[in-house]
């Protein structure tokens, strides 16, 4: 069946529902605005990246200053969001950033804090294995806490922005694979294995089938593998809510971030850039392997010991990394009427729900309020475009 030789036209289309496409879609709907959001899997999934229970949010951010007031007005959205239906969405543990004197994550977490004025502690290693015992890091570990980090639940995050959506009068279409799209003098038409629709605007939020769908982004938008585990502590009252912070280390080993026990039995870690594996997610090979397991349960080992117990649980997910790794918002370079919302490279879920009221900003003027100049596609572009203004 063809809608469209029905009449079935929208606003906007948002190719994609995970973390950005469903807080686009609830935030055009918001707006009043007819939406459809179509996500070739089930909502939510674990195929793509916003999954796995637990997902670090943190106003310390090492990675550059600038993210920072997106991340005050993600928490105020994330809050909104809670009152809106009445979920528990946002957990605050308080925050480590930690690795030795004048690396980038400590110093730059520590930056962000002085710049943008934000409560925080510093540690030394000593310092920090006194106050939170299940941390054990090098003795050259300088650590900085904010109490204002902690966890999300993305599942119950992209449930909540697309049932929001969908009380404002979205349609949402799920199992359904879009094949093409193409712009039209007047907006765009988009084919699915399902149907064909049409629409004034197009917000493509397809994470790691991004390059697929963009041809501009083959090259750019980068999958990679990533695995996480969860381990039985030996010592459970280490590694609660109350007791262990969300963490972002460096230590000799590599760079990697953990969670307290929260939504599943278990200490949750996992390594950026696990095993440095380029994938087709057409393909990817979804199991977690025995070294996917000793890769993680060594740093445990080393750094958290009474938190190396049995395995409990292991799962795997997709980075989608830009060369920079930062994300890219923006407008398509020759087609004003598309919204382009990827690749994350690993941090962006904590900004979800900021990114969903960009996105609608960029649909509706072609430019948003909020400092995007860090994310724009321009940046990692070798040709001359013709590029529409989409931050001020």
């Amino acid at each position: 069946m063809v809608e469209t030789a029905i009449g079935k036209h929208y606003h906007t289309i948002v190719i994609g529902l995970g973390a950005m496409g469903s807080a686009a879609l609830y935030q055009l709907t918001r707006r009043g605005r007819r939406a459809l959001g179509i996500e070739q899997f089930d909502v939510p999934n674990d195929m793509g990246s916003s999954h796995g229970l637990t997902r670090i949010i943190r106003l310390a951010y090492y990675e550059h200053p600038s993210y920072v007031p997106l991340l005050r007005r993600a928490y105020e959205l994330w809050h909104e969001l809670e009152e809106r239906t009445g979920e528990s969405l946002l957990c605050e543990t308080g925050s480590i950033d930690a690795g030795p004197f004048g690396s980038a994550v400590f110093e730059g977490s520590l930056r962000s804090c002085e710049l943008h004025g934000l409560p925080h502690e510093v540690f030394t290693s000593t310092q920090l294995r006194r106050r939170f015992p299940g941390y054990q890091l090098p003795a050259d570990t300088m650590a900085v806490l904010q109490p204002q980090g902690g966890y999300l639940r993305p599942e119950r995050c992209v449930i909540a922005h697309t049932a929001a959506a969908q009380a404002k009068g979205a349609d949402v279409h799920t199992r359904e694979r879009v094949t093409a799209w193409e712009p039209k003098t007047n907006g765009v038409r988009v084919v699915t294995d399902h149907a064909e629709y049409t629409a004034d605007h197009l917000v493509i939020c397809a994470g790691a089938w991004m390059a697929g769908i963009v041809e501009i982004l083959k090259g750019i938008t980068i999958p990679e593998r990533q695995v996480v585990a969860w381990f039985q502590p030996h010592r459970a009252e280490y590694f609660m809510p109350g007791s262990f912070p969300v963490f972002n280390i460096v230590v000799p080993e590599g760079r990697y971030y953990g969670f307290p026990v929260a939504e599943a039995p278990g200490f949750k870690i996992g390594r950026y850039h696990h095993r440095a594996e380029i994938v087709d997610p057409e393909h990817v090979d979804r199991d977690c392997k025995a070294e996917d397991e000793s890769l993680l349960r060594d740093l445990v080992t080393r750094y958290f010991p009474e938190a190396c117990g049995p395995t409990l649980r292991m799962q795997s997910c997709i980075f989608t990394n830009s060369p920079d790794e930062h994300f890219i918002l923006d407008v398509h370079p020759d087609w004003p009427q598309v919204i382009l919302a990827s690749p994350c490279s690993g941090h962006g879920f904590k900004f979800a729900s900021v990114v969903g009221e960009i996105l609608a900003d960029l649909v509706e003027r072609g430019r948003t309020d909020h400092d995007i100049s860090l994310l724009r596609l321009g940046r990692l572009q070798t040709k001359p475009t013709r590029s529409a203004e989409s931050s001020t």
